[in-house]
């Protein structure tokens, strides 16, 4: 079963196409995705782990480290790295992040990861396409999960870190389609008594027919 928000992800030793690696130790204090793709050499998971690459940058800039999984040996993931660096003409050096080698499905399936209804040639499950954001303290901020069948959206998994990232220093929410930079909402347990000196830089509530007041902007704190 997957680990619900707000639990520890739990500690695990792995092999990964740069070594072997004690995940605790590995993130240390830093933010983190762990995320799944069905299996290595396969059109889908070539378009997205390629393009996860070419942002790396971006994770890395947001403090946050990256690390793949599938179902595939160590030694798969290096001789398809090759295909994700001539999929996004990436400049040579290592691959951005490792991935994980979880042949015998131990991690999958302790992890809450294998799609049902998707069976390698000899009818076993492959891994979904699972993201957890993992904080600073090692609990999962979120949770996202696609099907075989669909490919993720990195930049929105940028978005969500960025409003997990925000709300983590500042008391504030963020609303639909929230870009970086974009006005926040106040959260309805505020005082009205308190706005003043929480979010100096003012509060505009929107009518609603109800008229309870409730739905608060502010500009996006630094």
């Amino acid at each position: 079963m997957p680990f619900n928000l707000g639990t520890v992800f739990p500690d695990f030793k792995g092999e990964t196409d740069q070594g072997p690696i004690q995940f605790h130790e590995w993130l240390g204090n830093s933010w983190a995705i762990l995320f799944s793709h069905p299996r290595d050499f396969t059109p889908v998971c070539t378009t997205e782990l390629g393009r996860a690459a070419v942002l790396s940058g971006e994770f890395e800039r947001r403090g946050v480290k990256m690390i793949a999984l599938s179902c595939d040996s160590a030694q798969s993931h290096r001789d398809w790295i090759k295909d994700l660096e001539g999929y996004c003409s990436l400049d040579g050096g290592k691959f951005p992040y490792p991935i994980i080698a979880d042949a015998d499905r131990t991690l999958a399936v302790k992890f809450g990861m294998l799609d049902p209804d998707e069976l390698n040639n000899e009818g076993m499950p492959l891994t979904a396409r699972v993201v957890y954001v993992i904080g600073p303290d090692h609990k999962v901020k979120a949770l996202v999960a696609y099907p075989a069948t669909t490919g993720r959206n990195f930049n929105e998994i940028l978005r969500l870190i960025d409003s997990l990232q925000l709300v983590a220093k500042h008391n504030v929410v963020t609303p639909v389609d929230w870009q970086s930079g974009d006005k926040v909402i106040v959260p309805p347990t505020i005082a009205e008594k308190d706005l003043a000196t929480l979010y100096p830089l003012g509060v505009e509530t929107k009518p609603l027919p109800s008229g309870k007041g409730y739905l608060r902007y502010t500009p996006q704190p630094n």
